[in-house]
């Protein structure tokens, strides 16, 4: 997980030294000095947050506005479109899709959070959430081509949170009752405890839960609000890879990236039917071409037998030739076992195919295995 960056260089987001003082292990990760774990360890975090209410920081991913200047929301999501295969024009005020920025090859540059602002005057807004080791060339990426109608604002004033597990909506709607029934996938603008936040239901452990974009100035506050919860505990990069990685969520620059396509990474649902059919996006020419004849290599699942973990980089073999590699991988505490993913050539994509795994030089059986390792448990 960290980054090789020295101590001298490193960002921190507003609550670092909240970390700290919880007591946290802080690691390089992405730039910024972040925490990999706190006192109740990895495995502790993990199950936590499986079973009750995980509170991550998440604000050095970047945040950032597009705002068409003659105030038509259709500006926004055509200059858009341009950039990304979702359909953006057709989000309704306050949904939320997730997408990738690709470039002219149909490699992905980054994943990302869409959504069109549903708070009364900014509906033609769009509210973009990107990862935080690409958010300086995806800012650049957005500046070289919007058009001039449209206006790129970087919300460096924002922080970001995530609340993640079965109890977690409860836990943030005992502040603000009107999240209790906040759809999958939406957002509104509120105030909890007194706080002026920007809360979506969605994140990226598999479970129900919230991200809650915060100011920078009040983010502490509002942390310290909802750890006072009995169902609430800090939760850090440790657990939140290895609950990402038993829900089947791809992380960038691992499972992902300028190499892979959408429809490799099996993210094929991401893009909706009127921009497969129509295109008018970077490398659209290979992406429909994938979807109608099959991609060469798909990202999968991978269940090696007995206990030991394949880490990422470990080379996958079937037939006596190696068809593929690991891109993620590690011991699952949900699954009670090792997962792993990463892409095999498609005629060895269907679960449950035997391959081989090469750890260390020594073979080990696997099979390919139906992605998520723990059930998706999001409120629809």
């Amino acid at each position: 997980m960290a980054s090789p960056e020295s101590a001298e260089t490193l960002l921190e987001t507003p609550l670092a030294a909240w970390h700290v003082a919880q007591g946290a292990k802080m690691v390089p990760f992405a730039g910024y000095n972040m925490p990999v774990q706190y006192p109740l360890g990895i495995m502790g975090e993990h199950n936590w947050t499986r079973e009750s209410a995980g509170l991550f920081d998440v604000s050095h991913m970047g945040q950032c506005f597009l705002i068409p200047e003659d105030g038509k929301y259709e500006t926004a999501a055509a200059a858009l479109e341009k950039l990304v295969p979702a359909d953006v024009l057709n989000l309704k005020p306050g949904q939320q899709r997730y997408s990738q920025f690709l470039n002219t090859e149909g490699g992905i540059l980054d994943d990302l959070m869409i959504t069109r602002l549903g708070f009364a005057g900014h509906e033609h807004w769009i509210y973009l959430v990107v990862n935080a080791g690409c958010k300086v060339e995806d800012y650049k990426h957005l500046a070289a081509h919007l058009p001039k109608s449209v206006t790129l604002k970087i919300a460096d004033n924002l922080a970001l949170l995530a609340l993640q597990g079965p109890k977690a909506v409860a836990a943030i709607a005992a502040h603000a009752p009107a999240l209790a029934d906040l759809k999958f996938m939406t957002s509104t603008d509120l105030p909890v405890a007194g706080i002026w936040c920007h809360v979506s239901r969605t994140g990226y452990t598999g479970e129900d839960g919230v991200e809650i974009s915060v100011k920078n100035e009040d983010v502490e506050a509002l942390a310290n609000i909802l750890l006072k919860d009995e169902r609430v505990k800090p939760i850090g990069l440790g657990a939140r890879d290895s609950l990402r990685l038993e829900a089947g969520l791809c992380l960038y620059g691992h499972d992902i990236d300028t190499t892979t396509s959408p429809i490799e990474a099996d993210l094929k649902w991401s893009i909706q039917k009127r921009r497969r059919e129509e295109g008018g996006f970077p490398g659209a020419a290979r992406i429909q071409a994938e979807l109608a004849n099959g991609p060469a290599r798909l990202r999968v699942g991978i269940q090696p037998e007995g206990r030991q973990p394949a880490r990422e980089g470990t080379e996958i073999f079937a037939d006596g030739r190696r068809i593929g590699i690991v891109t993620s991988g590690g011991f699952g505490p949900t699954a009670q076992s090792p997962v792993a993913m990463g892409y095999v050539e498609s005629a060895f994509a269907k679960p449950e195919t035997p391959v081989t795994l090469v750890v260390r030089g020594k073979e080990l059986p696997a099979r390919i295995a139906a992605m998520p390792f723990a059930p998706h448990r999001y409120f629809r």
